[in-house]
């Protein structure tokens, strides 16, 4: 075993004893405050054990993993779309400074504008249905993609252009093989915050609906007043993003920096 090998082992075995005396400090949390100083009802309070439970009668139901892959398939959609509307726009408003001026406040304004709001006019327009899902993502997440993609151009070296210039570069060669090489580390981060923001749209376009989702079981864990319910699905959102987040971008960006020698 290389000493590479080792170390991967030692890094996973300590993540995985302190997520397990994580979870052993919240059941003994629960433990103690419904039993011993009994500060809340069992009933208000969910335990990693009452979490499991669910976990197994959702997985046995055959409800779990259907809605987790609509969601994902949803997000898919409504991410790569706005990734489409946001590259667009933003290399128009790098093109057009004048417009940019114009229309820059505006649309920082807009991308601080909580998704949230965009599910009355979605189910107004499109009514409960998987266009209104895909309205509020992208309604939620080109806008800040757009500003990325602006500012990532913006912010490349001035002597890399004026040095491709020199040597002959116009148009499209000068974007491809100049521009785009030296903002893709930024465009990684301007990837990663816009998949946060598509994310937190599909939890607020699927609590609002009535499809099928994880939002939906979210809401339906409320309704049901199963408090363990709630508390899975809430680990399942932040485990799905977390694993996104190492296994997608962490990895796409160690490599672009590898790649341009960083």
């Amino acid at each position: 075993m290389t000493p590479k090998n080792i170390g991967t082992i030692k890094r996973v075995g300590r993540q995985v004893i302190f997520y397990a005396l994580l979870v052993a400090a919240w059941q003994l949390v629960f433990y103690f405050g419904t039993a011993v100083l009994r500060l809340w009802k069992p009933y208000a309070f969910p335990n990693p054990i009452g979490v499991w439970r669910s976990f197994v009668t959702l997985a046995g139901q055959n409800a779990l993993a259907p809605a987790v892959l609509l969601s994902l398939r949803r997000v898919a959609a409504g991410y790569l779309l706005s990734l489409a509307i946001g590259a667009a726009a933003g290399l128009i408003l790098t093109r057009y400074r004048s417009l940019s001026a114009a229309l820059k406040p505006l649309l920082l304004g807009i991308q601080a504008l909580p998704s949230v709001c965009w599910v009355p006019f979605a189910i107004l327009w499109f009514g409960l249905s998987e266009a209104s899902i895909l309205f509020v993502i992208v309604m939620g997440t080109a806008f800040s993609f757009s500003i990325a993609v602006e500012s990532a151009i913006r912010n490349v070296n001035p002597l890399y252009i004026k040095a491709a210039r020199t040597m002959g570069a116009r148009g499209g060669p000068l974007y491809f093989k100049v521009v785009l090489p030296a903002c893709l580390p930024a465009l990684i981060t301007g990837l990663k915050q816009s998949w946060s923001f598509a994310w937190r749209a599909l939890m607020n376009a699927e609590v609002m609906s009535a499809a099928i989702g994880i939002g939906q079981m979210l809401m339906m864990g409320r309704d049901l007043a199963d408090i363990n319910r709630v508390a899975l699905i809430i680990v399942i959102i932040i485990l799905i993003g977390a694993l996104i987040e190492k296994y997608v971008f962490s990895l796409a960006e160690e490599r672009v920096l590898k790649s341009i020698g960083l």
